[in-house]
């Protein structure tokens, strides 16, 4: 599978698709560009911040968009991480994957801060086991 560049999308642009671009740009290294886009961005969620500084990844650049801020042109790869919402339309030729799973947040549930950082771990560990994937089809390797 070739691309150079990859976007990520999710509904608040907050938490998987945080935890996806920031985990991109160390995986698949400085050759591929790395965004990540919202249909309704807010903020980068804290928890994900607190998984990312856990194994050492950089958060600094780490910034909620809006999808509309991001030209179709440099897009060669989207990969959706929306489950149980509805995942924003990116209107490029780009071909898709989608990596459907749960908000690592949910919000909604009453969690201790370790319950809710371990969902925020197991997402981190998740999307980076299929960025894995992915960068080893890129070299041609799976």
């Amino acid at each position: 599978m070739q691309f150079s560049s990859v976007l990520f999308l999710c509904v608040a642009n907050s938490a998987r698709s945080q935890l996806a671009e920031a985990l991109a740009r160390q995986i698949l290294g400085p050759t591929v560009r790395v965004q990540s886009a919202g249909s309704a961005p807010s903020s980068v969620n804290p928890y994900a911040l607190r998984a990312l500084d856990e194994v050492g990844v950089p958060t600094a650049d780490l910034v909620s968009k809006h999808i509309d801020s991001i030209d179709p042109t440099t897009v060669d790869l989207v990969i959706t991480l929306c489950a149980e919402e509805s995942c924003p339309v990116f209107l490029g030729a780009a071909p898709r994957l989608s990596w459907a799973m749960p908000d690592p947040d949910q919000k909604h549930a009453q969690l201790s801060d370790d319950e809710r950082m371990e969902h925020f771990r197991v997402a981190r560990r998740a999307i980076q086991g299929r960025l894995e994937v992915l960068a080893a089809a890129r070299r041609g390797v799976a």
